[in-house]
């Protein structure tokens, strides 16, 4: 039996305020082919999950805390309790606008590697409404700095 333990799991930071610990696929000692899983930490007013999209369908499943979800043209208020499927190929971000940190659960599948990843932290991620789809009027801004060299 493979468990995999949040409380041993390092995890990555982004630079987009967010803690990623992988349960199933990338680091985790779960693998998987048809689905991934992780556990998000975003930090208090802004950590976020930047806009992007991927080939994969996903579920976010907010287990505490209170945030933005932009889904396409969509714009709406997320808080605990609450999940949002998002369909293969649509552009979302996820935005913690509240003052603790907020929690959720992602699942995609298939399991594979999603290039948001890699692009944020290269600082190459595409910008909302200039290499890809504006975000929803009103809705919180991208982030997409490059992390700074330490």
């Amino acid at each position: 039996m493979i468990i995999a333990d949040l409380k041993t799991i390092e995890g990555r930071v982004y630079p987009a305020r967010r803690r990623t610990q992988n349960l199933v696929g990338g680091a985790s000692p779960i693998q998987a082919t048809n689905f991934a899983m992780g556990y998000v930490t975003l930090e208090p007013r802004g950590g976020q999950v930047p806009w992007h999209n991927q080939e994969q369908e996903e579920i976010y499943f907010i287990v505490d805390g209170n945030g933005e979800m932009c889904l396409g043209e969509e714009r709406r208020a997320i808080s605990a309790g609450q999940a949002t499927y998002i369909p293969g190929g649509v552009f979302h971000q996820l935005t913690n606008t509240g003052d603790v940190p907020m929690h959720m659960i992602y699942c995609y599948g298939p399991a594979g590697d999603v290039a948001h990843w890699r692009q944020e932290l290269a600082g190459t991620l595409p910008k909302a409404g200039i290499d890809v789809p504006p975000l929803p009027p009103g809705a919180c801004p991208q982030f997409t700095e490059k992390p700074k060299e330490r």
